[in-house]
Parts: C-alpha cells; sequence; structure tokens
C-alpha cells in the first residue's frame, strides 16, 4: 500500500513540474498582451508589467529618475547615472510632452549648411562657430565647473546657436545666450523654453554694454547692472571664485579699442567687473594676442594695454584656429594681414583676473593713477624712465629707481608690468609726489599709439 502511495505522489510531481512548464509561455504572452480590456478595466489575474510614466514630480527628483505606475506598489526606483540615463534620451513624443528637456537629453546641433547659410545671412559683420569638433574643443576648456551651476556662463552672440547647444550638451547648468541680432533669437528662445532652467535669452551685445551715456537704452545695448539684476547675480568680494565666464568672439572692428575699455573697466572695478573676477575667453586675432603678451624690449609692440592686461590677468593661450574655420556674414572672408606680425588664426585667449591684484595698495579708487602713468611712461618707449620720473618731481627719479634696483638709464620700454606696479605703489607712499602730475601732464603724449 505504502509503495502505491509512493508511486502516486511521483506522478502528482512529475504533472504538476509539466504543468508549470507548459504554462510559462502564455504568461509571458499574456504580459505582452494588452493588459486592459476593451471597456478599459483591467483583465483580473494578469501579470502587469511595471509602466514608466514621466511627470514634473517625477522630474523634481533628479534627471533619469521615473516613477511607476499609479497602479503599482512598489517603490520608487533608484536614480540612475548619466551614463545609463543617456540610453534614455530618445524618449517617445509623448514623454517630451510630459516634461521638460533635462541635462541628459541630447540636443542636436542640425546640419552644418543650413548653420552656414543662417550666419552667412546675419546683416552685422560677425564671424561665427558651426564647426561640431570646434564648438566641443571650446566647451571643453570652459572646464568642468560649467556642471555645477555655481558659475554661469555668458555666450556672446550665439547665433545659430551650435555652441550653445554643445555646451547644453556637456551639462551646463546655466548658460545665459546674450544675442544681439534679433534674426537669431526666436530660435533661442524656443530652445530657451523646450529646457528646464539651464539657458537664458537675452536681447542683449555683450560688446555694447554700459555705452557712454545715461537714460534708457534700446537692445542690444543695455546697461550691466540691469543684465546681472535681471539675471539673479550678486556682487561678489575680488577674492572669491569665478562668478562668471564670458565666451566669444571679439569684434574685429576695433579690437583694440575694446580691450582697452575692458581693461580698464577691471582696474576701476566697473561694468561687469563690479559682480567680481569675471574670467574672459574670446577669440582674437593673431596679431592683437602677440601684442597682448609682448615683453619688454619689443620696441614697436610692447604697449600701455600689453602692460595692464599682464598686470591684472593671467594669460592663457588655449587654442589657435585659422580663419577660415570659422563663418563670416562679411564678403571680405579672411582678413588681409598688415604689419609684421602674422595674423593668419584667431586665438582662443584666457583672461583670468588675479585673486591679488588689489592687495597691495592699488585699489580702484586709485587705480585711474596707475592707469594715466603706464599710459605717459609707454607714449615714447625709448625715452629714459628716470627723465620721466624728474619730470613729476624734480630729482626724485634717482631715488626710486635705487630703490628698486634699476639703473639710471633704463628706458621705459624695458621695464616689465610688475615693476610699472611696484614704481607706482612707491610713488603713492611717497611725500614727495602728489596727484597734481597727472592734471600737468594730462595732455602732453596723449597720441593714440600711446595706447596702442
Amino acid at each position: 500500500m505504502s509503495t502505491q502511495m509512493c508511486k502516486l505522489v511521483v506522478l502528482a510531481t512529475r504533472s504538476a513540474c509539466c504543468h508549470t512548464r507548459s504554462s510559462r509561455p502564455c504568461v509571458r504572452q499574456a504580459m505582452l498582451a494588452a493588459p486592459y480590456s476593451t471597456s478599459g478595466a483591467c483583465i483580473p489575474e494578469t501579470p502587469m508589467p511595471q509602466r514608466r510614466a514621466y511627470s514634473l514630480d517625477s522630474l523634481s527628483l533628479g534627471p533619469g529618475r521615473p516613477t511607476l505606475s499609479p497602479n503599482s506598489q512598489q517603490p520608487r526606483a533608484e536614480r540612475t547615472s548619466p551614463s545609463s540615463a543617456l540610453t534614455h534620451r530618445n524618449l517617445s513624443a509623448v514623454a517630451v510632452q510630459c516634461r521638460p528637456l533635462c541635462r541628459y537629453d541630447f540636443l542636436d546641433i542640425g546640419e552644418v549648411e543650413e548653420n552656414i547659410r543662417r550666419a552667412k545671412a546675419c546683416k552685422i559683420i560677425r564671424h561665427f562657430i558651426v564647426d561640431p569638433a570646434l564648438a566641443k574643443l571650446v566647451t571643453q576648456h570652459l572646464g568642468p565647473d560649467i556642471e555645477d551651476g555655481k558659475t554661469a556662463v555668458f555666450e556672446c552672440n550665439p547665433g545659430p546657436g551650435v555652441l550653445t547647444r554643445t555646451l547644453l550638451n556637456a551639462g551646463a547648468q546655466r548658460l545665459v545666450a546674450l544675442e544681439g541680432d534679433k534674426s537669431f533669437l526666436h530660435d533661442l528662445q524656443e530652445l530657451e523654453g523646450r529646457l528646464d532652467g539651464q539657458l537664458e535669452v537675452v536681447h542683449c551685445d555683450y560688446f555694447k554694454l554700459d555705452p557712454i551715456g545715461s537714460g534708457n537704452l534700446k537692445p542690444p545695448a543695455m546697461f550691466t547692472d540691469k543684465l546681472f539684476t535681471d539675471l539673479g547675480i550678486s556682487e561678489a568680494s575680488w577674492t572669491d571664485d569665478i562668478p562668471v565666464k564670458v565666451v566669444g568672439i571679439l569684434p574685429q572692428r576695433n579690437e583694440r579699442g575694446m580691450l582697452l575699455k575692458m581693461v580698464y573697466m577691471l582696474f576701476e572695478r566697473l561694468s561687469v567687473f563690479r559682480y567680481g573676477r569675471v574670467e574672459l575667453n574670446l577669440f582674437i586675432s593673431e596679431k592683437e594676442y602677440l601684442k597682448l603678451v609682448s615683453r619688454p624690449g619689443d620696441m614697436m609692440n610692447y604697449r600701455a594695454f600689453s602692460v595692464l592686461w599682464q598686470m591684472a590677468c593671467d594669460i592663457e593661450l588655449l587654442h589657435k584656429e585659422p580663419w577660415e574655420s570659422f563663418v563670416s556674414s562679411s564678403k571680405q572672408g579672411v582678413p588681409i594681414a598688415k604689419g609684421r606680425l602674422p595674423n593668419d588664426h584667431l586665438c582662443l585667449v584666457r583672461l583670468r583676473p588675479r585673486a591679488n591684484l588689489f592687495s597691495s595698495g592699488l585699489t580702484p579708487s586709485n587705480a585711474a593713477t596707475l592707469l594715466l602713468m603706464v599710459k605717459q611712461c609707454l607714449a615714447k618707449r625709448k625715452v629714459r624712465l628716470i627723465d620721466r620720473l624728474n619730470l613729476w618731481s624734480p630729482d626724485s627719479g634717482s631715488k626710486l629707481l635705487a630703490e628698486m634696483g634699476m639703473p639710471e638709464d633704463i628706458l621705459t620700454g624695458h621695464v616689465f608690468p610688475e615693476e610699472y606696479c611696484r614704481l607706482f605703489q612707491l610713488m603713492e607712499k611717497s611725500q614727495e609726489f602728489t596727484q597734481s602730475w597727472l592734471y600737468e601732464e594730462i595732455l602732453e603724449n596723449t597720441q593714440r599709439e600711446g595706447w596702442a
């Protein structure tokens, strides 16, 4: 009897196993089939697959963090990493409509031919970045800190927006597109509306900030105070971290004049520099870059604006790119080199203000004295420095030069920027020098080449 019972148990076990194996395909088919009946009710006892529902609430938890369907009792999924979130960039149309684009959504930069066409149609003479590889290179040079949102990035005149989208694809969390041409504003504003606050578009030309005069201005001209107030950027201490990084192409018309205006604003902490150590990442012509970094003894190119920029900033050449890589709205194309300096490239130059600039007696209030002193000394670079000093205060030149350990026959064009800074500090402390020499000599040597 016990033997028969054992056989029955074995047969029952085999039958159960066979039933389980045969039923698995049916379960899989049921999971793939629609879980709802024609009436819209859920079919009972049918395994329900988990469905992702993207919503604004789920985005507040972080990008790539989906919630389960309302009928599911499962807990929310863990936040996915950026690498795994990249696989979800190509979401369905329904998902895109339910939420703004987050930092992991890839933005198409468009066809190169179309971007070239739009750039050439610009009525303002400008140069544009349309090469995706060049835009990626510029983005890499801006550094990883653009992703934390603490440092704002001002993009000057983005045009078709190739660099704009590249910066966003790299994770830029606070990008401000300052566009001065109305023809590009619509597409940029449309992109702004699709994002979740990573991009702000302003009808403004960075290189036309703070024009002379007062009163109401019409875009693209704008006062810095209004721009920074609207963006919610407050003033910072000079020794704080970089609050804003500016990236763009310096207009070729009056290029040196713009560099002079910017360095003057820097020393007196006016315009954008009122809000801290704003870092400039600008494409400038090769010839102006070579003058910017020229050293003492180069009597042809060592100028006042060279001394002032080298005194105020750490200057770094990030990249040199041929003119042909940029699209110009001008029919002239590549500019013709004039003079002895080469001018075959646009140079991406980083100008980062020194944190200790105002730590050795130099202040924004007395910086104008330093500016005029350097200008007058370098108006003629082959004159003796002692003669200039004695002109301002008779018989004081020898004492100052001896204190600095410099020879009495040194020429103004042989003095280093840091030596001009120290000379200014000694003159400020000296009882023999007064600021009256500024007003007595203000009309002397005011030729344009004194600043050039």
